[in-house]
């Protein structure tokens, strides 16, 4: 195997991405009545519907300034949104905002990624991440990896990419000029590095421009492409 280092998306890749729980609408009611003390001001349809037209125009913003992939602060979103969040603290605040995400889908560590996680960090290989995310993003990954035993600190903190954090998002090709010179500077070179991702676009196809070896998390298994197992199957092959 010609695999030093590992960079893994985390929706739907790392963490399976199901339904939204069946009683998201009373949960709804019930986080606004704990936390703010009131009844949510409209419906969770016309909150997204809001959500949507400031992340559109933050995104045009973005993009007038030279930013083809961008990024926003999902707190600022929900606060231009939500004024009365400003009553919060910085705490509360997050926990709103985690919640909140709960309501809009499920989420649960990939079949089969524990295994492959695990055996990769025995061998030695370096373990990285790249995510178009949001700070609550850390919160839900760590949760899930710690279900089956396992802890965000297995990701060297040099070889990670939360898109919150720095204004763009995958594709942009600055993402993995960034993350694949941090591994040169560990002495990996991009031919020694693996990039598993479900999207062709936003993963495995900027990957590939910057040299570096691509799995496809997909049920269909032509070449490099399949499910968690048949990925640690190909990599102890």
């Amino acid at each position: 195997m010609n695999i030093r280092a590992a960079i893994f998306d985390v929706y739907s890749t790392l963490l399976e991405v199901g339904a939204p729980p069946t009683d998201a609408n009373v949960r709804w009611r019930r986080l606004f009545e704990e936390m703010l003390d009131a009844p949510p001001p409209f419906s969770r349809t016309e909150f997204s519907a809001r959500t949507s037209r400031v992340i559109a125009r933050q995104h045009a913003e973005a993009r007038a300034r030279g930013i083809q992939w961008p990024e926003v602060l999902w707190p600022v979103v929900a606060l231009e949104v939500i004024p009365d969040l400003a009553r919060l603290s910085a705490r509360k605040r997050d926990e709103f905002h985690l919640r909140l995400m709960q309501l809009s889908r499920t989420l649960r560590l990939a079949s089969g990624s524990a295994e492959c996680l695990r055996w990769l960090h025995r061998q030695g290989v370096l373990l990285g991440i790249a995510s178009n995310s949001q700070a609550y993003t850390l919160r839900e990954l760590t949760a899930e990896l710690q279900e089956a035993g396992l802890n965000l600190s297995m990701f060297d903190p040099e070889i990670r990419f939360w898109s919150f954090e720095n204004g763009f998002s995958k594709p942009a090709p600055h993402v993995f000029a960034m993350l694949t010179t941090r591994l040169h500077l560990r002495g990996i070179r991009p031919a020694e590095t693996l990039m598993v991702g479900d999207r062709l676009d936003n993963d495995i196809a900027p990957a590939r421009v910057c040299g570096c070896q691509t799995w496809q998390i997909a049920q269909r298994r032509p070449s490099h492409t399949g499910s968690w197992r048949d990925l640690l199957e190909w990599l102890k092959a």
